[in-house]
């Protein structure tokens, strides 16, 4: 490789997008020539990312699978150092977005929500349950894992059928199981019934995290992603947050018991299906499925795409998926035991506990939203190992206060966790191959759920190895009582330090161009088509986009 003069692309006060000025200031570009290929690749950088080396590397050509595993680990130091650009305000971020790009937004966050409100119901309904099936509670945590085991199954089949014929059906399709299998556990009168539904339903929630976090980011502002990213995560504290709000008010305020809370919560997807029948295909798709439609064959071109990305980021795939099981056991392993652990072992009353849960998910909001803001600036591997640095030293108030004062720490503590977690929906979209963005970003998340699927089994087998003193109730019933918090707190430890280890380690491309223009792979599946030359697709590049692609010197 050899530097080059800078050549004459940028103009007027600004620089040229794909033939067209736009107004975003930048620093001095510069270009490499490949001496080898005569690509000369221009290294120009926005200048909110100019402190993201990783991004730079990548838009000279030199990506992470590219480099020595010696050159890449010293460049891991360097690149986690935050970029400290100037953040802009976060309304004015929000300004950016215009009406189609919000009505993409909102509908990917109510899709989630609900999605995490489906699988905290059986969280939140243990001991109802428990007793209904004569199971123990560890018994019905089962469901949990058959769910969390399952998710993988619906990621890979459901982001495979969105990235190749479109956001849109998947996504309704995803919905209406969740309609039918809601209702089902509801009705459920035998314990394996309840094992066999959850299983199912396990399928139909890893098909629609990929695919709300494509129709939601992938035709976001570069600006603007950190935010959006984090408000996005948060529908999963958010659907906590109800869930946790609808089960004290309708669970056993019925005679039915736990089940109006699985009956409810079949209703609102029928209104999520109806807003995503008035959208449209996202722009990037549609881009993208313009392209493969110029090439001989849509399927083809498409089979191509994904052998490509196999073969260039295979590497990339196994560490996102590591990173996900981190992630997963971080958020199920501080979560999915805790209100067990707040009625049995310190014996909170039910609205106590909802107390707790609510003001927790409250932290949770606010911490996901703030660490995805600053992540734009700080950068998103900076982000995630302060949040759990801060996560870890919380641990002790959040699991051996045995009193009120315990809502404070369940605050902070959650604040780290979904802080951390804030960053990973933009994370995982600029990681991922943009051919199938979809299948990457669900499916490397629903892996990691498939690692981490056992975490509350776990904790409540090595909880039982700490017995307490057993509760006596007025009608002489004897319930058992055990040290969860001690479990938590150590479970918790260990995993914090594995996913900052992770997290050093790993690459980062923040502020990467999502558009089919800067597709590497898409490139090389469709070379020996006209489809992909730069007159087309500067033609329908979507109007936003940034930066500049290969090009011959």
């Amino acid at each position: 490789m050899r530097r080059c003069p800078r050549p004459d692309f940028v103009a007027r006060n600004g620089r040229t997008v794909l033939g067209r000025p736009t107004d975003e200031p930048r620093q001095a570009a510069d270009a490499i020539m490949d001496d080898k290929t005569g690509i000369e690749y221009h290294t120009s950088v926005p200048e909110h990312l100019a402190g993201n080396v990783d991004s730079r590397l990548e838009r000279s050509g030199t990506t992470p699978e590219k480099m020595s595993a010696g050159r890449y680990l010293a460049t891991r130091v360097t690149t986690v150092k935050p970029g400290m650009t100037k953040l802009d305000n976060p309304f004015k971020l929000l300004a950016m977005l215009n009406f189609k790009q919000w009505m993409f937004f909102l509908c990917g966050f109510l899709a989630w929500t609900w999605d995490a409100f489906d699988f905290f119901t059986v969280s939140l309904t243990v001991t109802q349950l428990s007793e209904q099936f004569g199971v123990s509670k560890t018994d019905i945590t089962w469901g949990i894992t058959l769910v969390l085991m399952f998710r993988s199954v619906g990621a890979i089949s459901f982001g495979i059928a969105a990235d190749r014929y479109g956001r849109k059906w998947p996504f309704v399709v995803n919905n209406i199981l969740f309609i039918v299998l809601e209702l089902a556990t509801g009705f459920c009168n035998k314990y394996h019934q309840f094992l066999g539904i959850r299983a199912v339903y396990g399928i139909a929630m890893g098909g629609l995290y990929g695919n709300a976090a494509a129709m939601a980011l992938e035709d976001c502002p570069d600006k603007a992603r950190g935010l959006i990213s984090g408000l996005l995560q948060q529908g999963y504290a958010f659907g906590y947050l109800l869930a946790t709000v609808f089960a004290r008010a309708l669970v056993d305020t019925t005679p039915h018991g736990w089940r109006p809370l699985f009956w409810f919560g079949a209703c609102p997807p029928v209104l999520i299906i109806a807003f995503r029948l008035c959208l449209p295909e996202t722009d990037s798709f549609l881009e993208r499925q313009q392209v493969r439609a110029e090439s001989s064959s849509v399927g083809k071109t498409f089979v191509k795409e994904g052998k490509v990305a196999l073969k260039r980021h295979w590497l990339l795939l196994t560490y996102l998926v590591l990173l996900m099981a981190g992630f997963n056991f971080m958020s199920h392993g501080s979560q999915d035991l805790y209100p067990t652990m707040l009625t049995n072992q310190y014996k909170f009353s039910a609205n106590a506990v909802t107390v707790t849960q609510v003001v927790a998910n409250l932290g949770a909001l606010t911490g996901g939203t703030c660490v995805g803001y600053v992540s734009q600036s700080f950068g998103r591997r900076i982000s995630i190992i302060i949040m759990c640095i801060v996560g870890g030293a919380l641990l002790y108030p959040y699991t051996f206060v045995s009193n009120k004062g315990i809502i404070a720490a369940a605050f902070f503590e959650q604040f780290c966790v979904q802080g951390a977690w804030g960053v990973i929906p933009i994370h995982l979209m600029e990681l991922s191959p943009g051919s199938f963005r979809t299948f990457v970003v669900g499916t490397s998340y629903q892996l990691g759920n498939l690692v981490s699927s056992a975490s509350s089994t776990i904790e409540s087998r090595l909880g039982e190895r700490f017995p307490l003193e057993p509760l006596i109730g007025k009608n002489g019933k004897v319930t058992k009582r055990y040290d969860y918090g001690k479990v938590i707190c150590i479970f918790m430890a260990c995993v914090y330090v594995y996913v900052i280890l992770l997290t050093f380690l790993g690459p980062e491309n923040r502020g990467r161009l999502m558009g089919v223009a800067h597709d590497e792979d898409m490139e090389e599946a469709v070379a020996d088509h006209d489809a992909y030359s730069s007159d087309d697709v500067r033609h329908n590049e979507r109007e936003g986009s940034d930066g500049h692609y290969p090009q011959k010197a």
